[in-house]
């Protein structure tokens, strides 16, 4: 199985990521695409991670957040990859939860949301957890050594919402948004942001709610990068029975027309994602 060969390589890579972090927490004198200052701990994981994916035949190219371009494979192959080597990567220095985000892509990138086939995290917390999504399924497994046990073979979003939690200054936020969150908090939902994007849809797939970055003042695309976070995440949110949004439709029918595009994302149970859409229905920015 050649998705199954990525997947078990982002798990021996995770690993290898996990254990460098002590050593790589001062940052880089460049800036990634994005203009955002880099650890070394950025640098190191998108190295191996490019190096040991384009290595597989089934992998076509690899593009990731921290470089401009795509880089194509010598040998060809099926499958383009795009992601986010350490998503989260400033709460290196107070020791938070960080991941690293793959999308697995049949389209050569940028690709929309229907040309993903597979997507995966690794959550780097106490323990170090993989979530993946292919084939309609989504699997929770633990990586010790590389080696991954699986904890749960069909994981579902909680059907019962408890948590929520979103990016941007509050006074930034569109009114609409703000009269939205509101709205939930009366629902008597918990306020929980680690920023880090994986750690947070973690716990909304764990305990259910809705996580988000959403349209800010004088940002309105947001912050979150479709090709490399907002996409594949919304894959495994979707396969794991939840919903997305852009705030009007599915990430996963939206096209992208740059590699570093950037969009307002919205992730967690249906009925708070519905609420949400019909909530901005009348904004514009």
């Amino acid at each position: 199985m050649t998705v199954e060969s990525i997947f078990e390589t982002v798990a021996t890579v995770g690993s290898k990521i996990q254990s460098a972090l002590g050593e790589r927490r001062s940052y880089e004198e460049g800036r990634n695409p994005s203009g955002e200052r880099q650890l070394a701990a950025d640098v190191y994981a998108d190295d191996l991670l490019g190096e040991r994916l384009l290595a597989l035949d089934s992998v076509a190219a690899y593009a990731s957040e921290e470089q401009e371009t795509v880089t194509e494979s010598e040998g060809g192959g099926t499958y383009h990859i795009a992601c986010d080597p350490l998503d989260g990567s400033s709460n290196l220095t107070s020791n938070n939860a960080m991941g690293t985000i793959v999308g697995v892509y049949d389209q050569p990138l940028p690709a929309p949301g229907d040309a993903l086939v597979a997507a995966a995290y690794v959550l780097y917390g106490p323990i170090t957890t993989m979530v993946t999504a292919s084939e309609g399924e989504t699997t929770e497994s633990l990586i010790e050594d590389g080696s991954r046990t699986v904890l749960s073979e069909d994981l579902t979003i909680s059907e019962d919402p408890v948590t929520y939690g979103f990016g941007g200054r509050i006074p930034d936020w569109p009114p609409a948004f703000a009269d939205y969150v509101a709205d939930i908090e009366d629902d008597r939902l918990k306020l929980r942001y680690a920023g880090a994007m994986v750690a947070d849809v973690n716990q909304v797939l764990t305990y259910g709610g809705i996580f988000g970055y959403p349209m800010v003042e004088g940002r309105p695309e947001g912050k979150l990068r479709l090709q490399f976070e907002g996409l594949p995440m919304a894959y495994i949110v979707e396969t794991a029975g939840g919903a997305s949004t852009d705030g009007s439709r599915s990430l996963l029918e939206t096209t992208v027309s740059r590699l570093h595009e950037r969009s307002p994302v919205f992730l967690g149970n249906g009925s708070l994602v519905t609420r949400l859409e019909d909530a901005m229905a009348d904004w514009s920015p």
